[in-house]
Order: C-alpha cells, then sequence, then structure tokens
C-alpha cells in the first residue's frame, strides 16, 4: 500500500518538494480526534439573539451567562433600560413548589412565554402546565385551558414575487387544492368533474353550470363571487423520474417511487386563464397567450394576487427567462401589462422584487436595466418609469418596509461601503419622491433586522466571519437606543482556533475583487507546505461565502486534518451586479474558475506554507456539478475532487434553473458543458457520492456520469447512499471525503476505521 501510495502521490503532487506537510499516522489520528472534539457548546454565548416583540416599545429574549445558564431580559424602550424579566430567584422557588420540584433560578425550563401588553404578567408553560406571573407581586398562578399559540412573525407582504421554488404543489398530481369549492359569499359551489368546471348554487333548486372549458386543472373565486377563473391546462409532456429505496426502514421488496419532473428542453405545461361566470354561464378567455407553469420540479397552475376590484395580477416569465411580465387581468378577459422586463440574457426572477404603493396609484419594482439591481417607481396606470429610487454600482436585497404616509421605504442592500466586504448586507432608508439615501445601520459587518410590528424599532445583530455579534436596537432614522448583548466567544480561547481570515484578489479582467474566507489548521507549521481545499458551490441564484459570524465551521474541522480551507465566490455568482452575474450564461461549466484559480494562487504567493501544486475540491448539488467540472475542464490545477448528488449534466436536472442560466432552446452547448459528456478528461482523483431518493437532483446524473467514466476506462470511486435524499452524504458521507483528501493529497492511508 505505501508503495502504491507513493507513485499515486507522484503523480497528483506533481514533484512536490521535501517541506509538504504529511501527517504522520499517529499525527493523523490525532487529527482526526481533534476535528470531531470541535466543539462550541458552552464555549460561544450570544451568537445569536431572538428578539420577542411586546408592542413596539419592549421586546424581551433569552440570553446566554454560562453553559446550560440563561435569563429571561426585558428591554424597555420607553424607559430605555433593560434587565430581568422576573425575579428568577423568586419565581425559581414559586414554581419548584407548585409542582413539588427543585428548580434552579438559572435554568428555569419555560417555554412559550407571552409577556401582557403592559408588561404586567407574563404567561409560560412549564411542567406541562400553563401559569401566570404577576410582576410586581411576584404571584404565580395556573391557568386552565390550552396554552396560547407561539407569537405570530412577522408575515412578509403577500405581494412580493413568488419564487420558482414556492410553487411546486402536490395539487399538480393530484389536482385542484382540497377546500370544499364555496364562493366567498357562499351563494356558489365549484368543483372540477372529468376535467370541466361545474358551479352549482347553494340555494334549493339553485342553477348549476357545466362550462365548455376542457382540462380544467385549477380554479379560484373572484373575492365578489361574479366569477370564478378557471386554469386550463394544456398538457406538455408530463415526464416522470424514477426512484428505488433498496432498503426501506421496514424491511421488504424494494419499493418504486415515480413522479412528474420537467427537464431542459421538456414540452411544458402551460396554462389559460377562463373568467367563467355562474350567474349567466358566460366564459371568456384572458387575452394573454398561454402561460407556463413554474415550480421546482414540476410545473404547477400559475397563481392569481387579487386586487380590491375583482382585477387580478399575475406575475410570469416566458421561457427562456429573458421576459418577465406582471399582467392585471380585468373580469372582461382583457388584460393590462404593467411590467414588461427583458434581457438579453436572463432576468433573474429569484431576485425580483414587486410592491404597490396603493396611495401613489404606483409600483416599487427591482430592476437591473442600468446593470445592477435598483428599485424603480413604476405608473400602476400605464407601466411608465417615473423615477428611479436607488443608483450605484451597489444591490437592492430586499424591500424591508413602506410607509407611505412619510413618503420612505426601508431596504436591505449589499455593496454600497467602500473599503467594507460588498457583500456585507446594510439597512437603508430611501425616500419613495427620490433624494438622500440615510443609512439606518452602522456596524462594520453583515447585519440583520429584527423589526418591531410598527417598524418604530429595530434589532440590529451584525458580525463577520472574523468578529462576533453584537445586538442593539435601533430606531427607524438608524440611531441607536441601547445596546443589548455582545457575544461572548471567550471560551473558544481554550481551543486555539485560528481566526478565519477574509481574503481578496483579482479576477479575470484584472480588476474586479473576488472575495473569499482562508480556514487554517490549529497547528499550522508554517515551515511546511499544506495542500489546499476549496468548498464550491458556484450556483448563479445567489452569492454563498458566509459573511457572519460561526463559532466552528464544517470548514475548520476539515482544515485540523492538515489542509488550508477556502471559499470564494467567482463571477458568475450573484449580488455583484448584472456584468458579474452574466458569465453564467449558458456557461455554468465556467464556474468563475479562471476567478478562483487566480485568487489561490494569490493565497500562494502570499503565504509560503500554501501549496498550490496540490489543490483538492468538493461541493454538493450545484457545488458536485463544479468540483467534478474542475478535474474535467482544470486539471493542471485541480487533482482530487469529492463531489456529492452533483447535476452533472444540465439536460437531466429541474427545467426552471438550468434554464434559467443555461438558456432555451438546449443547444450544443449543454452537451459541451456536460460533466458526463467530458467524462474521458479526467485526470485526477475523484469520488463521487449520491442519494439513492434524491428528490432534487435525479440519482441517474451521477449513475450516468460513473457509466461515462467506466466506458472511458477512468479510475474513480462511487458511494450510492441508501435511503438518503439530496445530500452531502451525512457523517458516514464526512468521513469518506477526510479521508478522500487525506489519501490523495497528504499521501498517508486515513485511518482503518473497521478496526479502530
Amino acid at each position: 500500500m505505501r508503495t502504491f501510495l507513493a507513485v499515486a502521490l507522484l503523480c497528483v503532487v506533481g514533484g512536490a518538494n521535501a517541506q509538504a506537510y504529511r501527517p504522520t499516522p499517529a499525527e493523523l489520528a490525532e487529527a482526526y480526534k481533534r476535528a470531531d472534539d470541535l466543539n462550541a457548546d458552552g464555549r460561544a454565548l450570544n451568537v445569536t439573539l431572538t428578539a420577542t416583540w411586546v408592542g413596539d416599545d419592549a421586546l424581551w429574549y433569552r440570553r446566554a451567562d454560562a453553559r446550560n445558564r440563561h435569563q429571561f431580559i426585558l428591554a424597555n424602550l420607553k424607559t430605555r433600560s433593560k434587565g430581568p424579566l422576573f425575579d428568577h430567584a423568586a419565581l425559581a422557588k414559586a414554581l419548584g413548589e407548585a409542582t413539588s420540584s427543585t428548580l434552579n433560578a438559572e435554568t428555569l425550563p419555560l417555554t412559550s412565554l407571552n409577556v401582557a401588553a403592559d408588561l404586567s404578567t407574563v404567561e409560560f408553560t412549564a411542567s406541562q402546565k400553563r401559569w401566570r406571573w404577576t410582576r410586581a407581586t411576584a404571584k404565580l398562578e395556573p391557568l386552565t385551558g390550552t396554552p396560547p399559540p407561539e407569537p405570530a412573525p412577522i408575515e412578509e407582504p403577500e405581494d412580493r414575487p413568488v419564487y420558482p421554488w414556492e410553487l411546486a404543489r402536490p395539487e399538480y398530481e393530484q389536482g385542484p387544492r382540497s377546500r370544499d369549492g364555496r364562493s366567498p359569499d357562499n351563494k356558489w359551489r365549484a368543483e372540477i368533474k372529468e376535467g370541466s368546471l361545474s358551479v352549482k348554487a347553494t340555494a334549493p333548486d339553485g342553477p348549476t353550470r357545466t362550462f365548455k372549458v376542457a382540462n380544467v386543472a385549477d380554479y379560484e373565486w373572484a373575492r365578489s363571487s361574479k366569477f370564478v377563473v378557471a386554469k386550463r391546462r394544456l398538457d406538455g409532456d408530463r415526464k416522470e423520474v424514477f426512484l428505488i429505496s433498496s432498503s426501506p426502514r421496514n424491511g421488504g421488496r424494494a419499493t418504486l417511487e415515480r413522479r412528474l419532473y420537467d427537464q431542459p428542453g421538456d414540452e411544458l405545461d402551460r396554462y389559460e386563464m377562463w373568467i367563467c361566470n355562474p350567474e349567466t354561464g358566460e366564459e371568456q378567455k384572458l387575452d394573454v397567450e398561454p402561460i407556463l407553469g413554474g415550480g421546482q420540479p414540476w410545473a404547477s397552475p400559475p397563481r392569481l394576487q387579487w386586487l380590491p376590484d375583482d382585477r387580478f395580477r399575475l406575475q410570469f416569465a416566458d421561457r427562456g427567462y429573458q421576459r418577465y411580465r406582471v399582467i392585471i387581468g380585468n373580469p372582461d378577459g382583457t388584460v393590462f401589462t404593467q411590467i414588461d422586463e427583458r434581457s438579453n440574457t436572463f432576468v433573474d426572477t429569484t431576485s425580483t422584487i414587486y410592491r404597490p404603493l396603493t396611495k401613489a396609484n404606483e409600483v416599487l419594482w427591482r430592476s437591473e436595466r442600468d446593470g445592477w439591481g435598483h428599485l424603480y417607481a413604476i405608473d400602476a396606470a400605464t407601466g411608465a418609469v417615473k423615477r428611479q429610487l436607488t443608483k450605484g454600482e451597489w444591490v437592492v436585497r430586499s424591500v424591508e418596509h413602506i410607509d407611505e404616509d412619510q413618503g420612505y421605504v426601508i431596504i436591505a442592500a449589499n455593496g454600497r461601503r467602500p473599503g467594507e466586504d460588498p457583500y456585507h448586507i446594510h439597512y437603508y432608508r430611501v425616500p419613495l419622491a427620490g433624494g438622500v439615501i440615510t443609512p439606518i445601520t452602522a456596524g462594520h459587518g453583515t447585519h440583520r433586522a429584527q423589526w418591531s410590528p410598527g417598524f418604530t424599532f429595530f434589532v440590529d445583530s451584525f458580525s463577520r466571519v472574523d468578529q462576533a455579534p453584537v445586538h442593539e436596537v435601533r430606531d427607524r432614522l438608524g440611531n441607536l437606543v441601547m445596546k443589548l448583548e455582545d457575544a461572548d466567544v471567550s471560551g473558544l480561547a481554550e481551543l486555539k482556533l485560528p481566526k478565519i481570515e477574509v481574503f481578496t484578489a483579482k479576477g479575470r479582467d484584472g480588476k474586479t475583487d473576488i472575495w473569499g474566507i482562508v480556514v487554517r489548521p490549529t497547528n499550522l507549521d508554517p515551515t511546511k507546505k499544506y495542500p489546499v481545499i476549496e468548498n464550491i458551490y458556484a450556483g448563479p441564484h445567489d452569492s454563498h461565502v458566509p459573511k457572519n459570524y460561526t463559532p466552528i465551521t464544517r470548514m475548520q474541522r476539515l482544515a485540523e486534518l492538515g489542509f488550508i480551507v477556502v471559499q470564494m465566490d467567482g463571477m458568475g455568482t450573484r449580488n455583484r451586479g448584472k456584468a458579474f452575474h452574466d458569465v453564467c450564461w449558458k456557461n455554468i461549466a465556467d464556474a468563475g474558475f479562471p476567478d478562483r484559480k487566480l485568487w489561490i494562487q494569490s493565497l500562494a504567493k502570499k503565504y509560503a506554507y500554501v501549496d498550490d501544486t496540490r489543490v483538492g475540491i468538493y461541493g454538493t448539488s450545484a457545488g458536485g456539478q463544479n468540483s467534478t467540472g474542475a478535474l474535467l475542464f482544470h486539471p493542471e490545477f485541480y487533482k482530487v475532487g469529492v463531489s456529492s448528488c452533483g447535476c452533472h449534466d444540465n439536460r437531466m436536472d429541474k427545467f426552471w434553473w438550468n434554464e434559467h442560466w443555461m438558456g432555451y432552446p438546449v443547444g450544443p452547448h449543454y452537451d459541451e458543458q456536460s460533466n458526463i459528456t467530458n467524462a474521458a478528461k479526467l485526470q485526477g482523483r475523484l469520488l463521487l457520492l449520491v442519494g439513492e431518493l434524491d428528490r432534487n437532483v435525479p440519482p441517474e446524473s451521477t449513475l450516468r456520469l460513473a457509466d461515462a467514466l467506466m466506458r472511458a476506462r477512468k479510475e474513480f470511486d462511487l458511494i450510492v447512499l441508501p435511503g438518503m435524499d439530496h445530500t452531502d452524504g451525512g457523517v458516514y458521507g464526512e468521513r469518506k471525503r477526510r479521508d478522500f483528501f487525506v489519501r490523495w493529497l497528504h499521501g498517508v492511508e486515513p485511518p482503518d476505521w473497521n478496526r479502530s
């Protein structure tokens, strides 16, 4: 085995010198143990803070004071004060007496807390009973009845964009969503019989209307009950995919799962909208061409968003995602195109924002028409652009709140603060009439806001990968109201973890900064040279390098085995402007590799202990496609890869994701960029993992790659994971991933787990 490894190492390393770090068996065993033993439990306190608002002027949260010890804290924004929500010692004594138990004031097991609006009482569940504590009198009393539900989170506005992956609904296979079909005024009841819409009056001897429109898949009642919109499906190919569960937990034969799954190039279901009047029996087709169904993995009927006057709104993309429209349908079947967004590459429907401004009869619309994601005020009646509210080389990420009376909108955005990581999210106040944009967050880091119900205050939690979080309360103008907590990570000092480094290098154009992170082992010896392993996910639907603080990452555990582990966002990913993003169009296989290689080479120039002649790479899903593609298309640089559940051919995955970025119709570029087509190019060492029940990316994508590799007489490793869905392999997969890199980058045999 040692002779085999020595020969293999020469092939993989390419003549690395004697300074290369290679652990001894004893050092390796200790490294595995250290990686597994890394644990932040009790060492990192208040890294997260979940605020529960009591109206707009108070909030409470649970503060960790030590390992398994906590207090409930009340912050009163009227008095600008904070302190214990109640007398913990007194409550522990009273609750202990009431339940015949001994309770510790620092570990009170209270759940489902509900604080009265006037802050006078606290209700909670303990010992499977409901209790009320009166704060002023320190009185505990039991309550009867069922515990109240947890306070509902602030709901997202119903007018936010409907993302493709949210549209997958089981009724596509099972029929219309479960309901009794009654109209809002309860005068009619609709149902689908053998593909036809039938509407019957609920009154005795009332009429029944059966409309001629055929193959109705779904329907929706108008708010006034004057008509119902029938959604007629024009069937596409409706092809299926299959999964075999080889190892059912209850034993017996293997089972087969089959389901509809549209892939690039398939003929898709389309839908016509028919307006059906139950009073007259008249039916009128909406004056718009058939609309594609949307969703993952199947195409479901389009959703209607009803307006108060019986009009309705439809948002949809044309196939190929180069055009996205918002249309307003009228009860007479006519339509008005309010938004018509077009692109020579793609309209990123995963980042659209549509928010009505009722009083101004306008719409806030996010567009990349000037090369950056910005907000525009659109005339709701004409569709004309009235003004651009935000502008510059930065990106609007979300609309948090609109106050038409005060004339402002609060947004989250990135890239607007010079000298700071351009991916950091900050919050801003933008005048609806146009004008000066005011930042309402200040700390150097990426921010997360938890807003009060009336959007008067917010908890601002911000951090960086190299700085623990700070939690503050600010008002909607951005003024600091009070400090809540600083995360306490002093307990991590005993682990001697090196700080994660934020590293930048120029991309392929020589001027654009590529941002990433570097994770090092705790026992790094700068006189040795360490292999590099890249954690990759280059999916164009977002950016992926973490920006907030995590006490201990999985990348750190991998680094403990003697690797420099890195992650970066190359060109082709989102949130850096349209030109940066467009690199992916019809070019998924690029995956930003020209930028990634330069980034790693720059890292090696800065740090002599970084060995860019021994580079590995791993990823899952789109990252699984990327990590295999690295070995196939860049074998001179990437030597070892581990790929989990990869989409190895963009024709074999869900249609919407792949056609979004690879375009439609399916052309020769799909074949040219396929890992399966290019399997014979493999030179390095490759491990493939796939869950046999992968419901996201069909597992045959990995198995056909394996078949192509076998036909090309290539050496590789394959692990099929029984009973697992879309996964990186779980605990077993993580061990195999570590072992593979140890074997082929260090040239050292990993532990014999069967004998350990």
